[in-house]
């Protein structure tokens, strides 16, 4: 004890510069956006690196789930590939708008990092700037949705999972052309999620499938999750319900990051409306 007293003495001066250091730092990234802007996208570097390696030997653990799940993409794949052959051979055809079909494009990465037991709960991919990774963009998976893009760096992207208070994403129920939207709350359990604001005259029955509306920035109709509970009251016009959520964040690997081509184009024309009427 009396050494470790002595050893702090001689060298106090020092432990002194590193804690002023270290406050002015701390002051420095918190009152200064484009130093805080530009620490957090070089944390985003070295944290995405030291996950990208941790990662590689989780991912070689977790190989027979994950080719599990693209044996089972695969076959959703083919499924859709066979309904377009059928309906290519029917009298009649059913033709879609090649705008909407070439609206999305897609670019795939892989976890690095995840938490599901957080208040607020952040993915880490392995995909940035050089891959066209903007801030806000939606990611999904094979099974659902699994948030929106918060920051990019050049090689990585964090995101804002599912599993996060302030994420919100417009959805419908199935069969119907009602809307809620789809929030995970004060939740603590990463396999359910609330779909709020749905007028209490509709009848909600478990079971039944909820998806994306398309509104937001997911297209429309990937299915996020089934009806677990109802009944659930938030006011005198509407009612929540509970829903079981398709995607597994327990076990998250690969993602999907959707680029919406039209929606600098839609922004254009909706800030422009509210202009007009300003």
């Amino acid at each position: 004890m009396k050494n470790l007293w002595l050893f702090l003495v001689r060298y106090n001066a020092f432990f002194w510069f590193v804690l002023f250091f270290t406050v002015a730092l701390i002051l420095v990234v918190q009152n200064n956006r484009y130093q805080r802007s530009s620490f957090v996208n070089s944390s985003n570097v070295v944290v995405g690196s030291f996950y990208d390696k941790l990662n590689s030997w989780k991912s070689y653990l977790a190989l027979d789930e994950a080719n599990k799940n693209l044996a089972q993409e695969n076959a959703l794949l083919r499924q859709q590939l066979q309904n377009y052959i059928l309906k290519d051979t029917l009298d009649s055809v059913q033709l879609q708008d090649s705008i909407e079909e070439n609206r999305y494009q897609f670019v795939m990465g892989e976890v690095v990092n995840n938490s599901i037991h957080q208040k607020s709960n952040f993915i880490t991919i392995n995909k940035g700037a050089l891959d066209g990774v903007q801030k806000g963009l939606g990611v999904i998976t094979s099974n659902g949705v699994v948030g929106i893009v918060l920051n990019v760096s050049p090689h990585f992207s964090t995101i804002q999972s599912l599993l996060h208070p302030d994420t919100r994403i417009s959805v419908t129920l199935d069969t119907t052309n009602v809307f809620g939207a789809l929030v995970w709350g004060n939740n603590v359990d990463p396999r359910f999620a609330m779909v709020k604001d749905i007028p209490n005259h509709v009848k909600v029955k478990k079971g039944q499938k909820i998806y994306t509306s398309g509104f937001s920035l997911f297209p429309k109709g990937i299915e996020i999750g089934t009806v677990s509970e109802t009944g659930i009251q938030s006011g005198e016009s509407f009612l929540d319900v509970r829903i079981q959520l398709r995607t597994n964040f327990s076990n998250l690997n690969h993602v999907y990051v959707v680029k919406d081509l039209l929606e600098d184009e839609k922004k254009q024309l909706q800030v422009l409306t509210e202009d007009n009427n300003g």
